[in-house]
């Protein structure tokens, strides 16, 4: 037998090499046609907008962007909350959360404002109390996800 003739033969390792490489292209190629006839693609949600505000609190106790009278409620001041820069986000997934008038309400900026859309420059103004925690809040109910986007907390929280 020839021992130097064993190591230099390399008719095997074509063929193996193809086989392999024809079954990856195979797995690959099935996999995609897979996403896309069962939908996979599409069950990606969407995520929360990229977006800054800013709160500024005074103590001026005015009627607030949310149709709250100051008369009649706890509230000792207003909150003006100004979406400084980043994403446009839809109004009507945009929600003021936790002011002592209704902790468990969440307003919509649907109501609040007149245009469809938030966007840098946009402001709202929300009757507070000093104690309150107030959250800016993105919600898609269609998809049942949300993310809080800002949060204030009063001098007294």
């Amino acid at each position: 037998m020839k021992l130097k003739q064993l190591f230099t033969d390399d008719d095997a390792v074509s063929p193996v090499i193809g086989v392999i490489l024809m079954v990856a292209i195979t797995v690959i190629l099935a996999a995609v046609i897979a996403t896309f006839v069962l939908g996979l693609g599409e069950s990606v949600s969407s995520t929360a907008p990229q977006a800054n505000f800013q709160e500024d609190y005074s103590e001026t106790n005015d009627t607030d962007d949310f149709s709250v009278d100051p008369n009649e409620s706890l509230n000792t001041g207003n909150l003006t909350v100004t979406h400084t820069g980043g994403d446009k986000i839809s109004a009507d997934n945009l929600y003021m959360t936790g002011s002592s008038e209704d902790t468990q309400d969440r307003r919509s900026w649907s109501s609040a404002i007149s245009n469809t859309h938030v966007t840098a420059g946009t402001s709202v103004n929300y009757a507070v109390n000093t104690g309150d925690t107030v959250r800016v809040i993105w919600s898609d109910d269609s998809e049942g996800t949300s993310a809080e986007l800002s949060k204030w907390t009063g001098p007294d929280a």
